[in-house]
């Protein structure tokens, strides 16, 4: 057809490309394109164009498609049927189209004759994920009665609440979580996938330091029909990782899939360490910790167990990976059978507040250092040109590298891999690392060699790696809390746990200073030494005045260094003097009649319902 066939532009449309003509069946001649209707987007022209990118539907291209068996043309825009979207329009129904013109860019050849009625494809069942990822039937959910101590009232403990997480199994009748998911347990049961049995767990193992925890099962039952998981090497950036457990939102199973982001040394939240973690974009939420990372070949690469939430941030989930998954069970096994107190479940003789065998075996160098990346430093320091290290700042007095090395020294290398001026080591191809790293990969008690410059001269220690003591420690490893009371003074220790829970999660803001600052700078001059306070004092006749002490250090008792609270409790029993008195931070000073005082105390414990006017621990 002619150019001037063409119809008219109208005010603000843009002209519609001429029609092309469609293959000549002898049934019709060639029309030229009706002019667009107000309201609808003009319709593109029937030959497939390389511009068009709209790909159409099997179903629409069903609908669309003009039936070959019609013999008339029709100009007109073509139209769905008002049927039923599985019913292809009847020949009755259907207006006059014109002959088949080529198929769209994207719809597929002869779907005219696909019959639309036929039976949807299912969906994939949970069977063949099963087939593909077979290693699921391994995760099990985790149940667990916790009964947390109570640091405002240390006698008693707190009520006791329920959880539920995510674990999995491993050789040797042996179930792997994440430590805070049994922490202060009374009692934990194991439900297999596809179970309605709970079975009772024992707790074997628990690492604070790495956040892992070893259970096991006596039933024969529950062993029976499962696999052990395998576990993968490290993996490599952007390897896909799938994440299973039972989060919350659903009591099924979980799955969600991502890719590893960052691999570097991380801060365990629950462990107050750091260690080599992994960083993925799968999301990890509450009720995951505790389960395994797969990779694409359905081995175990890691443990979820934390996630960053933060409003600038989505999607940023960490995993413990094996080899400090494997640290923690070869530190196990190689301690083998336990000879102290283990705590049990409500099944067992002891008491549940017995302490369970706890891992330390991440040791650490007790040092604090900086970085030597400014040349005029490492000049004055006497480095030369190609020597590259950190240099220290502190050693902690209780720390065995107390004896060998000095403030100022430069770490060169150790066990024989240089150190950067930035603190880093190599680790992979193209990347590196925190050289704590290497200190994490020994255990308690080995021995490692280390290379120094002091003095413009090179000195090489061989030095006994060590768990670090800390003057406020985080955690109590499932002990009480230990508490001594006279005249109504509480006195305790301080903890990280003690902080939570007298200024919840946010205790790093919200603590008197002095406490955050020994938390966060001070070391501890001696193994034995603890952080002293007056948690509280119960109010009495004796104790007038003195009512609005609260959480304020202890630092002499009659003039003599308050170094721990069995100390202070011994000193305190033991008076023969006139006074008691307590020299207090904040310059203030607590003095009490001895006699009075003592006599006090027994009529406050009643009161209070008190049982006993100090922890079993420092009755020893």
């Amino acid at each position: 057809m002619d150019n001037n066939d063409a119809p008219k532009r109208k005010r603000g449309r843009k002209p519609k490309p001429p029609a092309v003509a469609a293959p000549d069946n002898g049934n019709h001649d060639s029309a030229p394109s009706p002019k667009p209707k107000r309201g609808r987007k003009p319709k593109p022209p029937a030959a497939a164009s390389p511009d068009n990118d709209h790909s159409a539907s099997p179903l629409a291209a069903a609908s669309d498609t003009p039936d070959p068996a019609s013999s008339s043309g029709h100009r007109g825009r073509g139209r769905k049927s008002r049927r039923g979207r599985h019913e292809p329009p009847s020949d009755a129904d259907a207006a006059p189209r014109a002959p088949p013109s080529p198929p769209r860019r994207g719809s597929q050849k002869g779907m005219a004759n696909i019959k639309l009625d036929a039976p949807a494809v299912e969906p994939l069942r949970w069977e063949q994920v099963a087939k593909v990822m077979p290693s699921m039937d391994a995760v099990v959910k985790v149940f667990c009665v916790h009964t947390e101590p109570n640091f405002s009232m240390p006698w008693q403990r707190k009520r006791q609440y329920s959880s539920s997480s995510s674990g999995f199994i491993i050789g040797g009748r042996r179930v792997l979580t994440n430590a805070h998911s049994v922490e202060h347990y009374t009692q934990v049961k194991l439900k297999k996938r596809g179970s309605d049995t709970k079975y009772l767990a024992t707790v074997l193992a628990i690492g604070n330091e790495c956040d892992i925890a070893m259970l096991t099962v006596d039933d024969d039952e529950f062993w029976k029909g499962v696999l052990p998981l395998e576990f993968g090497s490290l993996p490599a950036l952007q390897d896909a990782v799938t994440v299973v457990g039972y989060p919350i939102g659903g009591d099924t199973i979980s799955v969600t899939s991502g890719v590893v982001s960052r691999i570097e040394i991380l801060s365990y939240v629950h462990g107050s360490t750091e260690l080599l973690g992994l960083q993925i974009d799968a999301a990890i939420n509450s009720g995951n910790s505790g389960g395994p990372a797969f990779n694409d070949k359905g081995k175990c690469v890691g443990i979820a167990f934390q996630s960053l939430k933060h409003e600038d941030a989505e999607n940023i989930g960490y995993v413990i990976p094996t080899p400090v998954i494997n640290h923690f069970i070869q530190d196990y096994e190689k301690s083998g059978e336990y000879t102290g107190a283990v705590a049990t479940n409500s099944r067992g003789t002891k008491p549940f507040f017995y302490e369970t065998p706890h891992f330390g075996g991440f040791p650490i160098l007790g040092i604090e250092w900086q970085k030597m990346e400014n040349p005029d430093l490492r000049k004055a320091m006497g480095m030369k040109t190609d020597q590259k290290g950190v240099r220290i700042r502190r050693i902690e007095p209780t720390a065995p590298e107390s004896g060998c090395m000095q403030p100022s020294d430069i770490i060169l290398s150790f066990d024989g891999i240089d150190i950067a001026n930035d603190g880093t080591v190599p680790f992979r191809h193209g990347e590196r690392i925190g050289f704590s790293y290497l200190v994490s990969q020994k255990y308690t008690g080995e021995k490692a060699h280390v290379k120094v410059l002091r003095s413009s001269k090179i000195h090489e220690f061989k030095i006994k790696l060590a768990i670090h003591k800390k003057l406020i420690p985080a955690h109590i490893k499932g002990r009480p809390p230990s508490y001594y009371i006279v005249a109504g003074f509480v006195f305790m220790v301080v903890s990280v746990p003690f902080l939570r829970s007298e200024y919840g999660k946010d205790y790093e803001f919200d603590a008197p200073v002095k406490l955050l600052d020994k938390h966060l700078h001070a070391m501890a001059q001696s193994p034995d030494e603890q952080l002293v306070v007056v948690s509280q004092v119960l109010v009495a006749d004796i104790n007038i005045g003195y009512e609005e002490l609260v959480n304020t250090q202890v630092l002499a008792f009659n003039g003599k260094p308050v170094n721990n609270l069995k100390q202070l409790a011994t000193m305190v029993e033991d008076c023969k003097e006139e006074f008691l008195k307590f020299d207090m931070d904040y310059d203030q000073v607590v003095v009490l009649e001895t006699k009075t005082a003592k006599a006090a105390t027994q009529d406050i414990l009643a009161t209070h319902c008190i049982p006993s006017a100090m922890s079993d621990d420092l009755k020893a």
